[in-house]
């Protein structure tokens, strides 16, 4: 099982860079979660498309979709060069119907989860948690063989947060406030509270994404270091996570 940063900025991204997108893989078996704004460029750095097996999505604020169009067009011309013999499933929740609708293209297809339920895509056992932000988005945990890995998405702080990354060997967390300020209303969450999430639930490493495009990176590092003494990385293009599973 392995993970790997290709998008992490949150809102638009920096030069060359991306807005939230991981590559999840395990043998030949290859999905993304979540394809912001730059991803599908940065993607093609680590696989071709045509081997790409399943998206899926958090929820629809252009910072996590903005490249789906790109990659229906990328999917359509596979299909033409028979590269592709079946449509791409894209899955996200039915909560935006007409975005919902948009996902199923001449070669995609949208693919329902089941909400706050879970659902096996591909190898991989996915748990959704409905999150706190201002649009409908849900949170992942994804099991494969006595590993979890857990994906915060948008949201700020809430409790079921503590229970729902329960002894993860990986949390991913949008940490796009620092210390002191309030990410509530906005449904985002801060240093502190991500360093806070990760000691209740007792995962064995943090990563912090969905970066703000202000201040010191490295302060956020610090601050959530005040209340987690694991491991902690500042989310990177590149970055890997990988356990034999």
């Amino acid at each position: 099982m392995e993970v790997k940063v290709i998008g992490f900025w949150g809102a638009y991204p920096e030069k060359n860079e991306a807005t939230s997108c991981y590559l999840l893989k395990r043998g030949d078996y290859q999905l993304v979660i979540d394809l912001g704004s730059g991803a599908l460029s940065r993607l093609q750095n680590y696989i071709n498309l045509k081997d790409l097996d399943a998206v899926v999505l958090s929820h629809f604020h252009n910072d996590h979709i903005a490249d789906v169009g790109s990659l229906q067009y990328a999917c359509l011309v596979e299909e033409q060069l028979k590269q592709r013999s079946n449509k791409l499933p894209i899955y996200s929740h039915q909560k935006d119907p007409q975005a919902f609708q948009q996902l199923t293209h001449q070669a995609t297809v949208g693919r329902a989860y089941q909400a706050n339920g879970s659902q096996t895509i591909g190898p991989f056992n996915f748990t959704f948690l409905a999150t706190k932000h201002p649009k409908h988005c849900y949170a992942m945990r994804i099991e494969l063989d006595g590993l979890t890995v857990v994906y915060t998405a948008d949201t700020s702080y809430f409790e079921e947060l503590d229970t729902f990354s329960k002894g993860a060997d990986l949390l991913i967390a949008e940490t796009s406030f620092y210390k002191g300020m309030n990410g509530k209303s906005a449904g985002h969450m801060t240093s502190e509270e991500v360093g806070r999430l990760a000691t209740k639930a007792g995962v064995k490493e943090l990563w912090l994404t969905h970066l703000p495009h202000f201040g010191d990176h490295q302060q956020l590092l610090s601050e959530a270091a005040e209340h987690f003494t694991g491991k902690i990385e500042l989310a990177h293009e590149g970055l890997t996570w990988a356990r034999k599973d």
